[in-house]
């Protein structure tokens, strides 16, 4: 009995093997992204594309395990969500409001230590934020924040 489980799930792993996510990758960034629009110093762009990027953007670099089924549903749904909570991709498109809302919460995440997450820099160690790149990021996006501030100030 334990023997015809065995082999069924084996069955069922092997033909699941067949289906595979949509990728969430692009050859080009585009002219909407953060980078392309803000233009931020080349080490911090650097720091977004190592930490940010493969979850809160169009443009996924993809791990080895990708390619595994069940994982990979897992890591689409995981970054889908990623992407609905911040796209830098789709940077450009934010009214100055929202993205005013969205650099609070990146002060919030990096002030807190929530981000990157530990679950993506324990096989990304390289995405790990030392405390110089947090206080880079920090202070870079409070200046960004307050331009928009500025600059959107109702009349």
């Amino acid at each position: 009995m334990l023997k015809k489980v065995t082999t069924t799930l084996l069955i069922l792993f092997v033909i699941a093997q067949f289906f595979k996510p949509q990728k969430n990758e692009y050859t080009s960034i585009l002219d909407t992204d953060l980078i392309a629009t803000e233009k931020p110093p080349e080490q911090l762009a650097a720091i977004l594309k190592e930490s940010c990027y493969d979850c809160h953007s169009n443009n996924t670099t993809y791990p080895w395990y990708n390619r595994i089924t069940p994982v990979n549903f897992w890591l689409n749904g995981h970054i889908k969500g990623a992407k609905d909570e911040l796209n830098f991709s789709e940077w450009k498109h934010y009214s100055a409001k929202k993205k005013v809302h969205k650099l609070d919460e990146i002060i919030e995440v990096l002030e807190n230590n929530e981000m990157p997450l530990n679950s993506y820099t324990l096989m990304h160690s390289n995405a790990k934020l030392t405390e110089d790149e947090t206080q880079t990021l920090i202070n870079w996006t409070t200046i960004t924040k307050i331009k928009y501030e500025i600059t959107n100030i109702p009349q």
